[in-house]
């Protein structure tokens, strides 16, 4: 069972502002681009700003390209994994690049499949689709560890990939992560509800991260789901691990967050509760502290060595 441990990080960003981390990253960068989840408009990005990475597209057998971005630099290396029907391009996977290249390391952030400029199609994609995608990365596109960084469903699928990729997980750091959300979530539903779904053959769930207002999740989409829950035994995970959730997310409880890290076999897991934090912890306050706690694996991982 692992320990975790509540921290206040009250330590503020002194440090990596001092190494230069969080230069290019100005308030209106930070607070631009609207809800969270999305592209940053031309018109926030600040005077001086690096030019973004190139978009390139992987090929696979029998499997749609997929999108993405890369930088290279020093390891161990970052990967970001976006959330349910987000892209690449959100603020979280741009302020990550930007830090990554002011530090020198490796960064690489994509598309799922069915997700922004990748191939296939959203609707048909699962868990397991999904799951395919992220060891494709760690196995053909980057080199050595990483440290893997999962919002919502991408917590849920960077548990997955530290599972089955252990040599490749450097350390992991999970924001409002989502393990087993969808299955458990139907799963508590009212009997009589749930076979209302059943007979329908698709979940319809209200949301305010979507244009139509609300999610559809099909029977199959679900049951596939349910082939890759991790929190119903001990994780066989034990890399340096941190959690970052906000009690106010409406959409992913934070006791699930809890819930991983004392389920992880790893020792060094470390919680982290923000009081006013929303799901996609996109506000200025969200991501600085998100750039810390890479910044601290970074240096923690670096000593190791």
């Amino acid at each position: 069972m692992a320990a975790a441990a509540l921290r206040s990080w009250r330590r503020g960003l002194s440090r990596v502002i001092s190494r230069g981390g969080l230069a290019p990253l100005s308030s209106a960068r930070l607070e631009g681009g609207g809800g969270g989840g999305g592209p940053i408009s031309a018109g926030c990005v600040p005077p001086g700003v690096r030019h973004k990475s190139t978009v390139q597209f992987a090929t696979r057998p029998d499997l749609p390209k997929l999108a993405y971005r890369r930088v290279k630099g020093k390891s161990p290396g970052v990967v970001f994994l976006p959330g349910y029907g987000s892209s690449m391009n959100g603020q979280k996977a741009e302020a990550l690049e930007e830090f990554c290249k002011s530090l020198g390391h490796a960064y690489l952030r994509f598309d799922y499949t069915g997700h922004g400029a990748s191939e296939g199609v959203f609707a048909e994609g699962t868990i397991g689709t999904w799951k395919k995608d992220v060891l494709f990365v760690l196995d053909e596109l980057v080199e050595g560890p990483q440290i893997m960084v999962g919002s919502s469903i991408g917590g849920w699928l960077m548990l997955l990939a530290a599972i089955a990729r252990p040599e490749k997980t450097a350390a992991l750091v999970g924001i409002s992560t989502a393990a087993d959300h969808l299955v458990t979530a139907f799963n508590a539903l009212p009997l009589e509800t749930r076979k209302e779904y059943e007979e329908k053959g698709v979940w319809t769930v209200p949301t305010k991260h979507s244009e139509e207002g609300e999610y559809h999740f099909s029977m199959e989409f679900l049951r596939e789901a349910e082939n890759h829950r991790v929190l119903q035994s001990p994780i066989p995970v034990t890399c340096p691990i941190r959690l970052l959730h906000g009690l106010k997310d409406e959409d992913v409880p934070w006791h699930i967050s809890m819930q991983v890290a004392e389920r992880v076999l790893s020792g060094d897991v470390d919680v982290v509760l923000r009081r006013h934090g929303q799901h996609r912890m996109a506000e200025k306050d969200d991501i600085k502290l998100l750039v810390y706690t890479i910044d601290d694996l970074i240096d923690k991982l670096t000593t190791l060595v």
